[in-house]
């Protein structure tokens, strides 16, 4: 496995309901985990998360949900349609609906498809194609 230059580590309130939803809902992959830790590193393709039960090593200030204000996570993914309609069948609330964005890059317009979804910690996950 190769690490990510940038691999955001989340604080979570349940390393086991973080878990379930980014394995079992979302079809994330473990690569490793830390049991005594309540540590897991996933990943989904490209990907790459780290989770950690809340334990105050990093903590900078009080968490309250939701986590994560201010800070959304693109992920870029093979094939949107067929994970929105994962989400959809896993009745995970939609932040926002699958539509598409137009964004300006230079003088150049990049089209993508994409949905939002919250974590059950509130961290905002913005999946594209």
């Amino acid at each position: 496995m190769k690490f990510n230059s940038l691999i955001p580590e989340l604080s979570v309130s349940s390393i086991e309901t973080s878990k379930d939803f980014y394995v079992n809902k979302l079809g994330f992959k473990i690569e490793y985990e830390r049991k005594e830790d309540k540590f897991i590193f996933i990943s989904f393709e490209n990907n790459q998360i780290m989770l950690q039960e809340i334990n105050n090593n990093w903590s900078v200030g009080t968490l309250e949900y939701p986590f994560g204000r201010g800070i959304n996570f693109e992920m870029t993914v093979s094939n949107i349609d067929k994970l929105y309609n994962k989400v959809k069948a896993s009745n995970i609330t939609l932040f926002k609906d699958l539509m598409i964005s137009n964004y300006r890059k230079d003088n150049k317009t990049i089209v993508q498809k994409e949905f939002l979804i919250q974590g059950p910690n509130g961290y905002l996950l913005r999946f594209c194609d």
